[in-house]
C-alpha cells in the first residue's frame, strides 16, 4: 500500500506499540491522527518525544469509551489501527469493570464509528493472552480461547465484537494477534523492562514465577505486522497471529538479560508478583504460518538482537523508570 497522504487514525497512540506504529506510519508518508487518553496534564504518553512542534502528527485527546469522541476523530479517515486498551493483567484483578469499559465498549465505539464513516480498513488488536495456557503448541489461530484473567476475557469479547461487525455489517476488519512484544519505551508492567531496569540499578532482580514460557517479538517486527495486515487484501475478516515461533521461559529470559547487564545480579522470588494459580498462562508459542501466507510477514529481529537494542535504550532512559517498585 502507498501510505503517502493516507488519512490514518491510531487509537492508543500514546502507548508502547502505538507510538512506534505512529512513527512508522509517518515515515511512510501517512497523515496520522493519534488518539491518546485525555488527562489534565496534556500528557501524550510515549508520543511526547515524537509529536508536537513541526510534527505531522495530529494529537486528539479523548476517552475510547466515549463514542462521541471516537466518531469525532474518525471523520474522513481511510484506515484505523485500534490499539487503545487497558493491558496490565495484574491490574485487571483489581479493576475488571474498567477493562470492560475500555476494551469492550471502546472497541464497540471504534467499530460503530468505522461503520458510519465508511473506512477502508480497521485493524483490530488482539493478544495471545486470549488463548490461555496452550492446549497444544505452536498455537495457531484455531486454538480455543480461554479467559484466564479479566484482561484476557475482555479482549476475547472485543475480538468477537470485531468479528461480528465484519459478519453482520461488512465492516472491513482485520484482527492482528501479537504475542509478547518488547522494545524501547515499554513500561515495567512487562517482564523485560522489569528485569533490565532492576539489573541496571541493583544486584537483586525480583520476579514472580520463572516457569511460564513466552514467545517474544521485537516491537519493530510487530509494527511491520500491523502495516502489512492493513494492506493485505486477503486479511479482511481474518485473525492473524504475529510471533516468532520461539519459546523461552521467564527464567531463561532473566538469565540472558542478566548476563548482558549485571552478571552479579541474583534472582529473588517476590510473592506479590505471582499470579493466581489458575490465572497464570503457562505456555505461549506462536504458529506464524498464517502471517507468512496471508500478509507476507516474518520477524526480522532475533530475541538477542531485540534485547540488546532494548537494553541500550533503557540504559540511556533509566530516569523514566522506578525499578524498585512493582508496576501492576
Amino acid at each position: 500500500m502507498n501510505w503517502n497522504g493516507k488519512k490514518v487514525l491510531v487509537t492508543g497512540a500514546g502507548g508502547f506499540i502505538g507510538s512506534h506504529l505512529v512513527e512508522r506510519l509517518v515515515t511512510e508518508g501517512a497523515d496520522v491522527t493519534a488518539f491518546v487518553h485525555y488527562n489534565s496534564r496534556n500528557d501524550w504518553g510515549m508520543l511526547e518525544s515524537i509529536a508536537g512542534g513541526e510534527s505531522p502528527i495530529e494529537v486528539f485527546a479523548g476517552d475510547i469509551a466515549d463514542g462521541g469522541a471516537v466518531r469525532a476523530c474518525m471523520k474522513d479517515t481511510d484506515v484505523v489501527f485500534h490499539l487503545a486498551a487497558l493491558i496490565g493483567i495484574p491490574y485487571s484483578y483489581h479493576a475488571p469493570a474498567s477493562y470492560v469499559a475500555t476494551n469492550i465498549t471502546g472497541t464497540l465505539n471504534v467499530l460503530q464509528a468505522a461503520r458510519e464513516s465508511g473506512v477502508s480498513r480497521v485493524v483490530h488488536t488482539s493478544t495471545s493472552e486470549v488463548y490461555g495456557t496452550a492446549q497444544y503448541t505452536p498455537i495457531d489461530e484455531k486454538h480455543p480461547l480461554q479467559g484466564q484473567s479479566p484482561y484476557s476475557a475482555t479482549k476475547i469479547g472485543a475480538d468477537k465484537i470485531a468479528e461480528s461487525f465484519f459478519r453482520s455489517f461488512g465492516v472491513p476488519v482485520a484482527t492482528l494477534r501479537p504475542f509478547n512484544t518488547f522494545g524501547p519505551r515499554q513500561s515495567t508492567r512487562a517482564v523485560i523492562p522489569t528485569i533490565i531496569t532492576q539489573a541496571l540499578t541493583s544486584d537483586t532482580v525480583r520476579l514472580g514465577s520463572l516457569d511460564p514460557v513466552r514467545d517474544l517479538t521485537y516491537v519493530a517486527d510487530t509494527v511491520s505486522a500491523f502495516v502489512k495486515i492493513a494492506a493485505a487484501p486477503g486479511a479482511v475478516g481474518e485473525t492473524v497471529n504475529a510471533g516468532s515461533g520461539r519459546g523461552v521461559t521467564i527464567g531463561e529470559l532473566a538469565d540472558l538479560i542478566i548476563r548482558r547487564v549485571n552478571p552479579d545480579a541474583a534472582i529473588v522470588a517476590d510473592q506479590q508478583r505471582i499470579r493466581p494459580e489458575k490465572s497464570e498462562v503457562m505456555t505461549l508459542i506462536c504458529d506464524n504460518r498464517k502471517a507468512r501466507e496471508c500478509i507476507g510477514w516474518t520477524p526480522s529481529y532475533s530475541l538477542e538482537e531485540g534485547i540488546d537494542r532494548t537494553i541500550a535504550w533503557m540504559r540511556d532512559h533509566l530516569a523514566r523508570y522506578k525499578p524498585g517498585l512493582y508496576t501492576v
